[in-house]
Order: C-alpha cells, then sequence, then structure tokens
C-alpha cells in the first residue's frame, strides 16, 4: 500500500473491540489468566491506588519477575525517594535548557535525510534522535548506539511468554546491566567534580542517607535506558504515522506550527503506547469483580484514553479537542517522570520535521509490534 490511506493499527483495534465488548472488565485466559480492565473511570482509579494494586509486576503474564526495575516496580513509601533522587534531572527547567541543543540535532538528521527522497523513519529518524538525546543525559557513549538498540529490542521487542522469550529478555538485560556495571566503575575511578550527567553523579547518590548498593542502581539504569532509548521512539512513529496518512492535520501543523504542543498532546491521547499491569495487594471488589491477593491486571492506557465515554469520538484525532485530562503518561504515583523531556521531544520533531519536508505519505504498508508497550518496526515513507 502507497499513498495516504489510513492503515488499520491493530494493536489499537484490538484493544478498541475489547472495549466494545466488555466494560468495565473482562478476563484474559492467557498464561495463568489475568484481568483486563476497559474504562478510562477504572483504569485512573487503579493507578491511583498503589495500596490496593501493586507496581511489582510489569507484565500481566509473569506474578513473580525474576528482575525488578527501579523506580517503576516498587511501590510506596521507597519509590517517592528514588522519584526524588531522579526528580531534577527531568525538572521544566533542565528539560528546557536542552531545547536549543535537540532542535539543532533534529535539524541535522532530517537535513540528511531530505535529499534522499524517502527514509525508514523507525531505523534513521524515530530510535536516533531521541536516543542520543538520552545517552547525552545519562553519560553514554553515542558511538556504541547500535549496540544499545540491540539489547532494547531483546528486552522489550522479544515476542511470546515462553522460557525461550524470556531468556532473551533477561540476556539483553544482562548485557545492559554489565555495561553500566562497567561504566560506574570507570566513573567512580576517574571522578569528574563538574560532570552533570547521570551515571557521573548517580555513584555519589544516596537514600535515608545511605548509599545506593549497586543493584540497585544497575536496575535503576537498566529502567532509565529502555525508557530513554524506547518510548519517544515509539511515539513518535505512531505520530508521523498519523501525519503521513491524514493530509488534513499535516496541513495545520505546517501552516499553523502554534498548535504543535497541542498537537502532541492530542496525538499521546490517541496512540497511547504504554499497557501496564499490577498485582493486588489484597482481597477486594474492583471494577465490579470479586478479586484475590496476588491477582495480575493489565491496565492498558490505550483503552483509557480512546474511551467514548470519557473523550467523544475518542478514537479518532482532534487537533482542537483542546486540554483533555488524559492518562498517556501514566496516573499516580508512577505517572511518567520523563513527560517534559517527551512532550518537548516531541514538538521539536514535528517542528523541524514539517520546516523542511511538509509534505511526505507512505512508501509501504507498515509493520506494527505489541506486547507492553505498542510501536512500529517500520515506517517507510516517500517524498
Amino acid at each position: 500500500m502507497a499513498g495516504n490511506s489510513a492503515p488499520a493499527l491493530s494493536n489499537f483495534a484490538l484493544l478498541d473491540s475489547l472495549q466494545d465488548e466488555a466494560r468495565p472488565t473482562v478476563r484474559s485466559t492467557e498464561a495463568d489468566g489475568y484481568w483486563m480492565f476497559t474504562d478510562y473511570a477504572t483504569i485512573l482509579e487503579g493507578l491511583q491506588h498503589p495500596e490496593l494494586w501493586s507496581s511489582s509486576v510489569i507484565v500481566p503474564t509473569e506474578p513473580d519477575p525474576p528482575y525488578k526495575w527501579i523506580p517503576i516496580m516498587i511501590d510506596p513509601p521507597d519509590h517517592a525517594k528514588w522519584r526524588k533522587v531522579l526528580a531534577d534531572y527531568f525538572s521544566p527547567g533542565r528539560v528546557k535548557g536542552m531545547a536549543d541543543e535537540q532542535r539543532e540535532l533534529v535539524g541535522d538528521l532530517v537535513d540528511k535525510l531530505k535529499p534522499q527522497g524517502g527514509c525508514e523513519f523507525i531505523t534513521q529518524m524515530a530510535r536516533v534522535f531521541p536516543s542520543i538525546v538520552f545517552l547525552n543525559i545519562m553519560g553514554m557513549p553515542v558511538d556504541h548506539l547500535d549496540d544499545f538498540l540491540a539489547w532494547e529490542d531483546m528486552i522489550l521487542h522479544t515476542e511470546g511468554t515462553g522460557e525461550e522469550a524470556n531468556a532473551k529478555r533477561l540476556e539483553g538485560m544482562t548485557h545492559v546491566m554489565g555495561f553500566f556495571q562497567g561504566l560506574i566503575e570507570q566513573r567512580r575511578a576517574e571522578r569528574d567534580p563538574n560532570a552533570q550527567d547521570i551515571v557521573s553523579t548517580a555513584i555519589d547518590w544516596t537514600i535515608d542517607g545511605q548509599p545506593i548498593n549497586d543493584l540497585e542502581l544497575l536496575n535503576c539504569m537498566l529502567l532509565l535506558f529502555m525508557a530513554g532509548l524506547d518510548t519517544v521512539a515509539s511515539q513518535s512513529s505512531y505520530t508521523m504515522l498519523h501525519l503521513a496518512t491524514h493530509p488534513q492535520d499535516r496541513a495545520r501543523i505546517v501552516e499553523e506550527p502554534d498548535i504543535i504542543p497541542r498537537a502532541v498532546e492530542e496525538l499521546v491521547r490517541a496512540y497511547p503506547i504504554v499497557q501496564t499491569a499490577r498485582k493486588a495487594t489484597q482481597d477486594i471488589e474492583f471494577g465490579g469483580c470479586p478479586i484475590k491477593a496476588g491477582d495480575m491486571a493489565a491496565f492498558p492506557l490505550a483503552m483509557a484514553n480512546r474511551d467514548d465515554q470519557m473523550f467523544p469520538d475518542g478514537r479518532r484525532v482532534d487537533l482542537d479537542r483542546g486540554i483533555t485530562r488524559h492518562i498517556a503518561f501514566g496516573a499516580g504515583p508512577h505517572r511518567c517522570l520523563g513527560s517534559h523531556l517527551a512532550r518537548q521531544e516531541m514538538a521539536i520533531l514535528i517542528e523541524e520535521w514539517h520546516r523542511r519536508i511538509p509534505d511526505y505519505e507512505l512508501a509501504a504498508d507498515p509493520v506494527e509490534h505489541g506486547g507492553q508497550v505498542f510501536g512500529l518496526n517500520s515506517l517507510q515513507l516517500r517524498w
């Protein structure tokens, strides 16, 4: 398929159809079975009550994961202590200070692509731009990017729930943690008192007055690594797919660049990539269901944000929708720490791309992947 016809997005279509069939809950028979909450109100309530729903899990089919990503897989009160340690790196002020550098980086990348008349957006832009930004924040070498992306693929985009798939995910995590272990040892040996990157300063972090042990530090670095290399890449891919197949929305972006921040909000609302999970801490009645302690549940942000009862015509992008209470960045204590950075990266990417390449279309069918973070494996564009 070429041109501007909009493809059916199978990930979102599947969740939409489940939502149409069952509200506010459906029971999945996958693995050992789990609950799936299917409307905005129930999903929001669950995410806001960590005392009922623990974040110690990340995938609804894995009740006892052999890993612990920090801080996303820890509950209050410890969770807040880690957020405090990390908050400065992603504060609105610090993020804003990076804008000019990010704008220059995007401009250079698009300028190189423009004469080619087309590109594979995922590998040539979506993964490159946010990854370089994040590696600089972390203090990691950009010349290792290909390795980092391969490891991130193993962790987040390995399909299936069997032993072989889990082994591959763990292998990817082992590579990442091994790399960070070496980097942390190097930074300890060659201290730079002026360094502002996360790895250089993390070696001196304390919680409750105590130094953080290396295993917890590595689990935190692993989470930051995956979030930094995957989320904006996936989110911007759906954004560009939408704009490639909706010429009227694309024309407005080009003609009215002032609407871009609002467009970012609407596009992340309509295409929320994270489908998170929780584990019940006690026997409760929730969403009209009798929940037992230890029960697993999925809280798909896509179902919450595309819910017609909360957002009229919620499965359609409306650039004039205005401010909404979307939860594309999550809700409750685990709301995304990097949301300011993600919003800025998305806005700069959209603005600088359309300043240079205002008109483009699909050159082939996009290829999607599912899992806990939706995304595209391939997005061929031409102009």
